[in-house]
Protein backbone atom coordinates (compact mmCIF):
# COMPACT_ATOMS: atom_id res chain seq x y z
CA UNK A 1 0.00 0.00 0.00
CA UNK A 2 1.71 3.18 -0.79
CA UNK A 3 1.04 6.57 0.94
CA UNK A 4 0.39 9.24 -1.52
CA UNK A 5 -0.38 11.94 1.15
CA UNK A 6 3.43 11.74 2.64
CA UNK A 7 4.78 13.90 0.40
CA UNK A 8 2.52 16.79 0.88
CA UNK A 9 2.92 16.40 4.65
CA UNK A 10 7.15 16.46 4.67
CA UNK A 11 6.62 19.56 2.34
CA UNK A 12 4.29 21.39 4.67
CA UNK A 13 6.15 20.04 7.30
CA UNK A 14 9.35 21.57 6.42
CA UNK A 15 8.01 25.39 4.84
CA UNK A 16 6.14 25.76 8.27
CA UNK A 17 9.73 25.04 10.22
CA UNK A 18 11.86 27.70 7.81
CA UNK A 19 8.77 30.13 8.51
CA UNK A 20 9.11 30.07 12.21
CA UNK A 21 13.45 30.30 11.85
CA UNK A 22 12.59 33.40 9.72
CA UNK A 23 10.17 35.17 11.82
CA UNK A 24 12.72 34.35 15.08
CA UNK A 25 15.80 35.95 13.09
CA UNK A 26 13.17 39.15 12.27
CA UNK A 27 12.61 39.69 15.68
CA UNK A 28 16.00 39.31 17.02
CA UNK A 29 17.31 41.87 15.06
CA UNK A 30 14.71 44.20 15.81
CA UNK A 31 16.11 44.93 19.09
CA UNK A 32 19.95 45.22 17.33
CA UNK A 33 21.52 48.09 16.47
CA UNK A 34 23.19 48.57 13.53
CA UNK A 35 25.25 51.51 11.30
CA UNK A 36 26.42 51.48 7.51
CA UNK A 37 28.05 53.87 6.09
CA UNK A 38 29.34 54.12 2.07
CA UNK A 39 29.31 56.51 -0.66
CA UNK A 40 26.89 56.82 -3.30
CA UNK A 41 28.82 58.51 -6.40
CA UNK A 42 30.04 61.71 -4.70
CA UNK A 43 27.61 61.47 -1.88
CA UNK A 44 28.37 60.13 1.88
CA UNK A 45 25.45 58.10 3.16
CA UNK A 46 24.85 56.81 6.85
CA UNK A 47 22.24 54.55 8.08
CA UNK A 48 21.33 53.94 11.80
CA UNK A 49 19.02 51.38 12.77
CA UNK A 50 18.10 50.87 16.57
CA UNK A 51 15.35 48.51 17.64
CA UNK A 52 12.03 50.27 15.36
CA UNK A 53 13.88 53.29 14.64
CA UNK A 54 15.79 54.31 11.60
CA UNK A 55 17.88 57.17 10.44
CA UNK A 56 19.46 57.97 7.34
CA UNK A 57 21.60 60.80 6.31
CA UNK A 58 23.33 61.46 3.11
CA UNK A 59 25.53 64.24 2.45
CA UNK A 60 27.32 65.31 -0.93
CA UNK A 61 29.83 68.05 -0.71
CA UNK A 62 30.79 71.17 -2.66
CA UNK A 63 27.63 70.97 -5.20
CA UNK A 64 28.70 67.52 -6.75
CA UNK A 65 25.96 65.05 -7.84
CA UNK A 66 23.67 67.83 -7.00
CA UNK A 67 20.51 67.37 -9.51
CA UNK A 68 18.97 70.47 -8.97
CA UNK A 69 18.71 73.89 -11.28
CA UNK A 70 18.40 77.16 -9.51
CA UNK A 71 19.50 78.39 -6.05
CA UNK A 72 18.70 77.57 -2.39
CA UNK A 73 15.90 75.16 -1.13
CA UNK A 74 14.39 73.54 1.76
CA UNK A 75 11.98 71.02 1.91
CA UNK A 76 10.15 69.07 4.65
CA UNK A 77 7.80 66.16 4.35
CA UNK A 78 6.65 63.18 5.79
CA UNK A 79 6.79 59.96 4.05
CA UNK A 80 4.85 57.10 5.89
CA UNK A 81 6.28 56.98 9.34
CA UNK A 82 9.65 58.92 7.92
CA UNK A 83 9.81 63.04 8.76
CA UNK A 84 12.61 63.99 5.67
CA UNK A 85 14.52 67.01 5.49
CA UNK A 86 16.40 68.25 2.53
CA UNK A 87 18.39 71.15 2.25
CA UNK A 88 19.94 72.16 -1.30
CA UNK A 89 22.91 74.71 -1.40
CA UNK A 90 25.36 76.14 -3.79
CA UNK A 91 27.88 73.64 -1.80
CA UNK A 92 26.31 71.23 -0.40
CA UNK A 93 23.10 68.74 -0.41
CA UNK A 94 21.67 67.34 2.57
CA UNK A 95 18.67 64.66 2.57
CA UNK A 96 17.96 63.10 6.56
CA UNK A 97 15.33 60.88 7.02
CA UNK A 98 14.12 60.13 10.48
CA UNK A 99 11.74 57.07 10.75
CA UNK A 100 9.83 55.71 14.40
CA UNK A 101 7.78 52.68 13.87
CA UNK A 102 9.89 51.47 11.22
CA UNK A 103 10.10 47.99 10.64
CA UNK A 104 12.44 46.67 7.73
Amino acid sequence: MKVKWLPALLVIAVTAGETGVALADHRRHQDEKWEDEYWDGPCRVKEVADGNQYKKEIKCPDGRGRSWKGGEWKREFRDGPCRVKIEAKRDEYKEESKCEGWDD
